[in-house]
């Protein structure tokens, strides 16, 4: 059978010996108190037993109560007056941030967009001018070409004109030339078959009639 012996002194000391084992105490020891003891056996309860019980582990300390109830009021006045504020300005600025942010950004697509419809409106201004200008310089060049090739045409007209002037005056003087020569031929065939010399006019004449029959036919 074991004994349970509860001494007190600094600390509380559950201790269990064998019935009869007396107890020996030395040093420290000897300053400890006994205040019960009692035997330990199946089924029994400590009922009548000298030991009084301790205080509940489950119970509340109404210090520690107030000290908790008072750290919670003054936790739940720093949220209300200090903290929750604090947070919801934060909040409010970071909302403010980025609405701004966004509205920033809205306004810079809506200049970028205008600047790019101006710069649509000014390259179509600018191709249309362009068009206008190569149509200018193209109806320009035609009418220049126009004068330059009738101005040319004349030019052709009119030395082909002298041309056929010089042929013809040369070709009048050649057969004049060449009635002259054969009226001489004439002349001295003439005078050579009959020994006499023939009249000149009538042999130029006779010649001339013999070449204009001969180039109308």
């Amino acid at each position: 059978m074991l004994t349970a012996v509860v001494t007190r002194g600094q600390q509380i000391d559950v201790r269990f010996v064998a019935a009869g084992e007396e107890e020996h105490e030395t040093g420290d020891e000897a300053h400890h108190e006994v205040d019960c003891e009692f035997e330990l056996e199946e089924d029994e309860t400590n009922e009548g037993y000298p030991c009084a019980e301790g205080p509940s582990p489950l119970a509340i300390e109404m210090k520690e109560l107030a000290w908790g109830g008072g750290a919670f009021v003054v936790l739940a006045l720093l949220m209300r007056f200090w903290l929750v504020p604090a947070v919801k300005k934060g909040m409010d600025a970071r909302y403010a941030l980025i609405r701004g942010g966004h509205e920033q950004a809205d306004s810079a697509r809506a200049e970028a967009r205008a600047e790019v419809s101006e710069y649509e409106s000014a390259l179509a201004t600018v191709k249309a001018e362009a068009n206008e200008r190569i149509e200018a310089a193209r109806q320009t060049l035609e009418s220049e070409r126009t004068a330059r090739l009738a101005d040319v045409n004349a030019e052709i007209n009119a030395k082909r004109e002298a041309a056929l002037a010089a042929t013809a005056a040369a070709r009048q003087a050649a057969e004049a030339d060449v009635a002259a020569a054969a009226a001489d031929v004439a002349s001295r065939t003439v005078e050579l078959a009959t020994g006499t010399t023939p009249d000149a006019q009538a042999t130029r004449d006779a010649v001339d009639s013999v070449m204009g029959a001969g180039v109308s036919s």
